[in-house]
């Protein structure tokens, strides 16, 4: 961790350092460079954040299909479950992969948390409303901004599911809402904004990424509705000549 939270502080020093050359007021400079920091970092994190939202994105489409065969297998659990998996496998889609950014910020709030309270340079540093980066936002507008920022993240991911998906992970979603909020109470105002930056940058990842997904899916239909209209008359007319050869 000591060795995430060296490199952590030699790169933003770094990204400061560059933001300084153009912009000399501290109480522009260090909040700015928090926020292109935190672009960097989800620059470096954008794929796994394209394979979550690809497997949210998979996990949406599938949902009507695993609800068919819970329906119709709700007295054969097993045959359910097996039948479950093999949709999950056919489709790429799996449910766990969308946690796995997830986990991997918390490492990073860690390292980034000790990072900025070893971080001298920002002590009575001032950023638009926050009065300093230092100290938690008395004024609790970067608390209600993480609190918002990061319940709208998690319902974005979880678009699709269907009731009782949806209702379990909302009321996850909330419990981290509300676990953040308390956090970004007590955290300096550098880190929780850091926190808000990188859920803004990430609803609109996931908000790209998602129309782009939903976009293919009337092609996707309308080309099996297509090939589901050439096929079938060649069925019937094969039907048709068995028939009469039967008759004959």
């Amino acid at each position: 961790m000591q060795f995430l939270i060296n490199i952590f502080k030699t790169f933003f020093t770094s990204v400061h350092s560059l933001v300084a050359s153009g912009i000399t007021d501290p109480n522009f400079s260090y909040g700015i460079a928090i926020i292109l920091f935190t672009a960097i970092i989800r620059i470096l994190l954008l794929p796994l954040t394209i394979k979550q939202t690809k497997s949210s994105i998979a996990m949406q489409k599938v949902q009507p299909m695993i609800k068919e065969v819970q329906d119709k297998y709700k007295n054969d659990p097993q045959k359910a479950q097996a039948e479950v998996m093999r949709i999950y496998k056919e489709h790429n889609a799996n449910p766990l992969s969308g946690c796995l950014p997830l986990l991997i910020q918390f490492p990073l709030l860690t390292a980034l948390f000790y990072t900025f309270n070893n971080l001298s340079q920002i002590n009575g540093v001032s950023f638009l409303w926050i009065p300093d980066l230092s100290q938690p936002d008395k004024t609790f507008i970067l608390v209600i901004l993480s609190v918002l920022t990061t319940y709208i993240q998690g319902r974005m991911t979880t678009m699709g599911m269907d009731s009782a998906q949806a209702k379990q992970s909302n009321t996850m979603n909330v419990t981290m809402s509300i676990m953040f909020g308390f956090f970004s109470y007590k955290a300096k105002s550098a880190l929780v904004l850091y926190w808000v930056t990188q859920n803004l940058f990430s609803m609109g990842q996931t908000f790209v990424m998602q129309r782009m997904g939903l976009r293919n899916k009337p092609e996707d239909a309308a080309a099996t509705k297509v090939e589901t209209v050439k096929v079938t008359p060649e069925k019937n007319a094969k039907n048709k000549i068995n028939s009469n050869k039967n008759s004959k």
